[in-house]
């Protein structure tokens, strides 16, 4: 009678721990093909970086702060920063050149339709935000409006390659929050 309690106990724990886990763990991918969105940066990377007056200031990399984002906000940030270029730094960067602004278009819509899946994540209550991801989202636009408008959108798109990276890293192959 003893020995079947321990096991009903034992088991109970495993089933609990088991779902705890597995909520805890449900995790957002975004389902895309990075390499288009890396191969169109590619292709206007040189043009716009040699716009960037500023070789010494950055906006993305400070202290390496997209490096340090716990797994858990992982979700959160992609969802910020993806939100940050669509409603700031394509809005605000002033392309005269057809080839990049078609080029920035194709990274933009592609931006768009990851913030779409990290929308329905977040909905589904699997990208949480926490006071860590907003400060690090926070550090990031700091750094933004430091520079002047024009200044901020070349520096901010000619580091696209760093967040591109991090995208990649963090959102392609294995599930993360």
């Amino acid at each position: 009678m003893k020995a079947q309690r321990v096991s009903l106990w034992l088991l109970g724990t495993v089933l609990f721990l088991c779902s705890v886990h597995s909520r805890g763990f449900r995790r957002c991918l975004i389902s895309m093909d990075m390499r288009h969105v890396e191969e169109s940066f590619q292709d206007i990377k040189r043009a716009i970086q040699a716009k960037d007056t500023f070789q010494n200031v950055t906006i993305l990399s400070t202290s390496e702060t997209l490096h340090k984002i716990k797994p858990l906000d992982v979700c959160c940030v992609t969802k910020n920063l993806l939100a940050f270029y669509v409603d700031r730094v394509f809005k605000d960067h002033q392309e005269p050149d057809p080839q990049i602004l078609r080029k920035i278009s194709s990274i933009a819509n592609s931006f768009l339709y990851m913030q779409k899946v990290l929308q329905q994540c977040q909905e589904q209550r699997l990208c949480p935000c926490r006071q860590e991801a907003t400060n690090t989202t926070r550090i990031i636009h700091d750094n933004y409006h430091q520079l002047e408008v024009r200044s901020a959108a070349v520096k901010s798109l000619g580091e696209l390659d760093v967040f591109l990276a991090w995208v990649d890293k963090n959102h392609q192959g294995t599930p993360t929050a």
